[in-house]
């Protein structure tokens, strides 16, 4: 694939997102041109910094992240909606983009949120870039969520709750082509991701604090270990249904068990899991579209 007008989505999935990173340098290394793009949560988060041209800043900085680093963004929290406010971590998307409307990117981009009161999903294809980005990212009982301007009382959480990956929302003319990055796909853990028993494939979180750590490895899961399955599970499920209805021309599976949720310390390895799979699902592929069915 090269050359091509590509209109990019870019599914939930947490720090496996960072691997959206890695297929979009493969996609430009290709000449392709992406003309527009859409993601939920992390994808979004990476889709829109793509999108406001500050990108590559934000991958400099998750590169010199240290496990240690993570935990010091985690600004705690009592508050009913999530045990972690989230200023911290946004507050260096906020230093990167500045204040900025979706509309007046040089990339087309679109958001997914949740509206916690209705069910329905909120999109974002104008307004504020930064609140919809932090809003689509709001993990359900984890970030606290996000006041939705339009309507009194209303909160937004992750778009992934109903729409981790935002086909819906692209409408590719003739000639241009669909690419998706689904980081929600079954399978085993990539090869390249380094092995850390200490973590046992649940992250950074597990380790500080003792109430969310499983007792005897996955016979017994902690707190996390069970939000994350579910949510993971659920959003796997939503995203089958939705490939059978927007068949994109490439998809891009990587799978779930790649890394936990919160392992962004590991972005050196998690980009080049993005190019991998690239490499193996695109151009080493004699039938992309398989990718699809």
């Amino acid at each position: 694939m090269e050359n091509q007008k590509v209109h990019l989505v870019l599914a939930s999935g947490g720090a496996r997102g960072i691997a959206h990173i890695g297929v979009i340098e493969r996609l430009e290394a290709a000449g392709n041109e992406i003309v527009e793009v859409a993601g939920c949560s992390m994808g979004a988060v990476v889709g829109g910094l793509y999108a406001a041209g500050k990108l590559k800043e934000y991958t400099e900085w998750l590169l010199e992240l240290q496990r240690t680093d993570v935990f010091r963004q985690m600004d705690f929290t009592l508050a009913r909606h999530g045990f972690v406010k989230g200023e911290k971590i946004f507050s260096t998307i906020m230093n990167l983009i500045g204040p900025q409307k979706i509309e007046n990117l040089k990339v087309p981009f679109t958001a997914v949120a949740t509206d916690l009161k209705t069910g329905e999903e909120v999109v974002f294809k104008k307004g504020d870039l930064y609140q919809a980005m932090r809003a689509s990212v709001s993990i359900p009982g984890i970030f606290t969520p996000v006041s939705y301007e339009e309507r009194k009382g209303h909160l937004l959480v992750d778009g992934g709750v109903v729409n981790p990956l935002p086909l819906n929302q692209i409408k590719a003319p003739e000639g241009h082509v669909v690419v998706a990055v689904d980081i929600n796909a079954t399978g085993p853990k990539p090869a390249i991701m380094k092995k850390d028993e200490e973590d046992q494939d649940r992250g950074w979180l597990n380790i500080n604090l003792n109430f969310f750590k499983s007792n005897s490895g996955n016979q017994d899961p902690g707190l996390m270990d069970i939000i994350s399955a579910s949510y993971e599970h659920m959003q796997n499920q939503l995203i089958l249904r939705d490939l059978a209805t927007y068949k994109p021309e490439y998809l891009i599976r990587i799978p779930r068990s790649t890394c936990g949720v919160f392992d962004f310390h590991m972005a050196e390895d998690l980009i080049e899991v993005g190019r991998k799979a690239y490499d193996e699902q695109i151009i080493e592929s004699n039938d992309a579209q398989s990718f699809a069915s």
